[in-house]
Order: C-alpha cells, then structure tokens, then sequence
C-alpha cells in the first residue's frame, strides 16, 4: 500500500532528518559577531560613566513607579506627598536656619579692629538702619546692649565673650530682661552665623531693648555680673 509515492516521501523525510539545521548558520554567526565587534560599530556607544547615570535613572524611574502604585491615589497622590515633604523641610530650614550656624563655632561678639564705645555701637547701628541694612544694624545694636552694660559696670570687660555669655551673665542681675536678652543673643547668632536676615522689626525690638536696659537698675547694686558666679 506504500508505494512509490510512500517510499519518495520517507526518503526525503530521512534526508531532511539528517541534514544538520544550525550547521550552515553557526559560521555565519561567528562571522557575524566578529564584524560586530569592531570598533566602527561602537564609536556612539555610551561610556562607563553614561550606562551607570542610565541604569540609576531607570531605578529612580522604577522607584517611583512604585511608590505611585503603592501611594493613595496613584500619580495624583504621590504628587501631593513629595509637596508635602518639601513643604515641611522649607519650615525646618526656615526654623533652624542653615546647617552653617551648628557647624560653625559661634565667635567673639565684638571685632577685633580696637575697642568701641555704646555710642559708637548705636550711632554705627543707626546709620545702617537708615540704609535699611537691618542685619549690620542688629549686629551693631547687640554689640551696643553688651558695651553699655560693661560701662555700666553690670558686665565686667572680658575679650572673647560670645552674645549668648554676655546674655547670659546679663540676664543674672536683670532677670526680668533675661528672656529678651536670651532673644536677642539667638537673634544675633542668627544673622551673623546662621545665614538668616533681619528686617526692620528685628531691630527696632533690639533698638527697644538697649534703651530700656539703659534705664534699669541691677537687681545686685554695685556687684557686677562677672564677679557674681
């Protein structure tokens, strides 16, 4: 029942069984690789320093692709959450000023360029008010509030002293002041190290304070503060 036909057909089945299929193809491959390989062919290839900047902005891509899916919302919320991230770390660094004040030492309240007096300091601090300089003029002013209690006798002289010491000894024998002079030293500290900026209200609250210091007496008469301990 097989044949002629059955027996054409099984024969060329078994040819075609034994004819290796990748044998014409594994040289054309190699050869194919080989071309490949050559320099030509990668010259607009990115560099090591491209794939790595790739390969990290397809993670960053792929991170936030699943914090949208894993966020209320979708895109819409994720959205809403970095603002909110950003918002809150604009009120820290408007609260806590730059890293630059916790890093840096604070330095000696007055300059190194020979003694001044409390006159001196406020005319100084006036005169910068009246450029509306009102950081210079909180400075100067601070500086005024400390030198006119050395005068007074109520700080004893000491070079180096820093705003938040001289705050300090001063809130001792004025201590309905102390707060206020505490204010005034972070005020200072602020504006000096900190980075921040001070504005018209700023001084005029530190101009306030050195004319009413100026009237007051010491709760210890004739005791200076440094002497006190």
């Amino acid at each position: 029942m097989s044949g002629a036909g059955g027996i054409t057909t099984a024969r060329r089945d078994t040819a075609a069984d034994d004819i290796p299929v990748d044998t014409p193809r594994g040289p054309a491959r190699e050869a194919a690789e080989s071309e490949l390989s050559k320099p030509m062919y990668h010259e607009n290839d990115p560099n090591v320093l491209q794939r790595a900047l790739n390969q990290f902005w397809d993670w960053v891509a792929g991170v936030f692709d699943a914090a949208a899916g894993a966020a209320p919302g979708g895109p819409a919320g994720l959205a809403v959450l970095v603002v909110a991230v950003l918002g809150l770390a604009a009120a820290l660094w408007w609260r806590l000023g730059t890293p630059q004040r916790s890093a840096r030492k604070a330095e000696a309240l007055f300059d190194n360029d020979g003694p001044r007096g409390a006159a001196q300091h406020r005319a100084a601090a006036e005169a910068h008010a009246a450029a509306l300089r009102w950081t210079e003029a909180v400075q100067e002013r601070m500086r005024a509030i400390v030198r006119s209690l050395e005068e007074r006798a109520l700080l004893d002289p000491r070079p180096g002293r820093t705003a938040d010491e001289a705050a300090a000894e001063a809130g001792r024998a004025l201590p309905e002041h102390s707060a206020r002079l505490r204010a005034a030293a972070r005020r200072f500290d602020d504006v000096t190290y900190g980075g921040r900026s001070a504005d018209q209200a700023a001084y005029l609250s530190l101009r306030a304070l050195d004319l009413e210091l100026d009237e007051v007496k010491p709760s210890l008469p004739g005791t200076s503060l440094g002497a006190t301990g």
